[in-house]
């Protein structure tokens, strides 16, 4: 195995490249060491982990680090398989600095030995969006057309779309290349607006990779077999298989997948309108979730993707099979929730047109579909006229006399009018600075509801997150990276000091897993094996837990995390303490206490209450 991370320095403004090595040690990964060259350079870096290639499931995920431009910190997003063909390049790191002149596509090739081919080339991206099947899709042809045949074995692409121009919240998209045919299975890193970040600020467009360079990966089972049998007495693929259960299929809820099982079980606790459905009665929440949701919503995915076993895998061999497909429509939980239930779509064709049409144009979905809920309620209630949001129409934003499948497509076909407004600036529109700058200049010509019904995490002057898609006041906590699962997302309460005290284990954790590139599906093996496994091939365990946490304190001395601008925002913690005390019948001294202060001052009250997240976090991530 390497005893060095081999890191390829890419120029993108004068082509000049070079190859810089840093002892497994010193550092250990694409996130620890990403942090480094973000800080020195400004860069993007984008890296596998050690064990890519190697025997280990789930190794394989391509990390991108840098600092984002809509969260305005430094961030980690992922991308599922996508290493597996960058192991190929015989390095571990591409790192981007400079700006192409004209936006560009990078082409790295290695072949055998030699080293490896870098070239720009010019494309006039603007123009190809607009070809074919639109946007990234027709980013992704081009870039195979033009270079696709000067690679022995299939490549894999990295692009972006025009929300990578318009916003600072663009993604970058992949797929996986099989027998010379891109597939349907879309991968993203679409949290943190790396997208943008590669092309506003770097000038690449894409990036094809791939070439025939053959490390020493760990491929011996048998020694795998070994370290889990000593630890879980099971083989490493039967650990695997019980680990990645809800991914797969779960048959306690005979479904699988992410979307699958959330919506089997999150009944009264499930989001949807904007996050009005918090001011509901529990009896209504669940009526919502039974009618449109496992009746109709969940019913759909169950029989067109799961019965019929229509699952694929992110290009990485792996049981998990986690990607659900239906056609060209892969079924995740948190975009088909911001751009379904979120945005008052409970039917799958309608979920799939939003859907896809965000892809197309290369957004972080997630965000996107919080946007697109937000500027809908702005609009149902009258906050904001049509033609200011450059559309025609008004959503159906209540359940009541909802028709699933006419008005869930009539809101669909106006989230895709919202989205081409974004990207085309129509009327008021303009989210290059960030939907938060965008709110808040809003509300101040528009009056402040515009911003209260908007839900984001705030970050430092400028930057903002919509929050994981789950209802819990650890989704809007005061951490130094959110929007991912750096956070406690458990439904429980818990006092907020402590909170703020199980965010920051759940961050270390995730560090450990995504540091050598391993998909947190495989966390329930990952989090407790990876320092052993560093033990055996390197002999570092000890080493490898102190950089972690090290890296850890680092990510939070930068934290510039805001109080809740946004009134939703604490009426989504108040209306949650208020669940736990009525419909779950949970009288903890402790509960009643803070929904007390809620009600006599609900401002000191959030206030007192996101400062006691905080004060949990700050004590348990210090550096010593």
């Amino acid at each position: 195995m390497e005893t060095q991370l081999k890191v390829l320095f890419v120029d993108a403004h004068s082509g000049f490249y070079r190859t810089q090595r840093y002892a497994v040690g010193d550092f250990f990964g694409p996130v620890d060491l990403g942090l480094h060259l973000s800080g020195r350079y400004n860069s993007l870096n984008i890296g596998a982990g050690l064990l890519a290639g190697s025997i280990f499931p789930g190794s394989n995920r391509l990390v991108f680090t840098g600092f984002s431009p809509c969260w305005g910190g430094f961030y980690i997003s992922s991308m599922g398989g996508a290493a597996l063909i960058f192991d190929n390049l015989g390095i571990n790191m591409l790192s981007l600095i400079g700006k192409a002149n004209t936006p560009s596509i990078l082409y790295l090739n290695r072949v055998h030995g030699e080293e490896i081919e870098v070239e720009l080339a010019p494309v006039n991206v603007e123009n190809i969006w607009k070809q074919g099947r639109g946007g990234i899709y027709s980013l992704f042809d081009h870039t195979y057309a033009l270079l696709g045949q000067k690679y022995e074995t299939e490549p894999r692409i990295l692009a972006v779309g025009p929300a990578a121009l318009s916003t600072d919240f663009g993604a970058v998209g992949s797929v996986p290349i099989v027998d010379g045919k891109l597939t349907y299975v879309d991968t993203w890193a679409g949290r943190g607006g790396f997208g943008s970040k590669m092309l506003r600020e770097h000038g690449i467009a894409a990036v094809i990779y791939g070439g025939t360079f053959i490390d020493e990966d760990f491929r011996d089972r048998k020694v795998a077999d070994e370290w889990f049998e000593q630890r879980y007495h099971k083989k490493l693929a039967a650990a695997d298989m019980e680990a990645t259960t809800k991914y797969r299929f779960d048959p306690n809820f005979e479904t699988g997948g992410t979307f699958g099982v959330n919506y089997a079980t999150l009944k009264g606790q499930m989001i949807s309108f904007n996050y009005r459905s918090i001011y509901m009665d529990e009896a209504e929440r669940i009526d919502i979730h039974d009618k449109f949701v496992l009746q109709h919503y969940l019913k759909q995915f169950n029989e067109e993707t799961i019965k019929p076993k229509k699952q694929r895998t992110c290009g990485e061999p792996c049981m998990a099979v986690c990607k659900k497909m239906n056609g060209e429509f892969k079924k995740d939980y948190e975009p088909y929730q911001t751009m379904g239930p979120l945005s008052g779509i409970f039917d799958q064709r309608a979920a799939e047109k939003l859907n896809h049409q965000a892809d197309m144009y290369g957004f972080d979905a997630i965000s996107a579909g919080g946007v697109v809920a937000w500027m809908m309620e702005c609009l149902s209630d009258g906050l904001l006229k049509p033609e200011e949001l450059g559309v025609k129409d008004i959503p159906m934003f209540s359940p009541k006399g909802f028709n699933i499948v006419a008005d869930s497509m009539h809101n669909a076909d106006l989230g895709v009018a919202l989205l081409d407004s974004i990207i085309e600036k129509r009327g008021l529109v303009d989210l290059s600075e960030g939907a938060r700058k965008f709110a808040r200049h809003l509300s101040r010509e528009k009056g402040k509801k515009v911003l209260d019904s908007f839900v984001y995490v705030a970050y430092a002057r400028k930057g903002w997150m919509v929050p994981n898609q789950y209802w819990t006041p650890g989704a809007l906590s005061p951490m130094a990276i959110m929007g991912k699962y750096y956070m406690h997302y458990g439904k429980e309460f818990l006092p907020p000091r402590e909170l703020g005290r199980k965010d920051a284990d759940r961050l270390r954790k995730e560090l450990l897993v995504d540091n050598l590139g391993i998909c947190r599906f495989h966390r329930n093996w990952a989090e407790e094996m990876v320092p052993e496994l560093i033990q055996s091939l390197y002999g570092l365990k000890e080493k490898y837990l102190q950089t972690n946490l090290i890296t850890a304190s680092r990510i939070n001395s930068r934290n510039s995390s805001l109080l809740w601008e946004s009134e939703r925002n604490i009426d989504m913690v108040y209306h949650f303490l208020k669940r736990k005390q009525i419909v779950e019948n949970n009288s903890d001294a402790e509960l009643v206490r803070w929904i007390e202060l809620f009600e006599k001052d609900r401002q000191e009250a959030a206030l007192s209450f996101w400062y006691e997240i905080h004060k949990g976090i700050q004590e348990s991530l210090r550096e010593f």
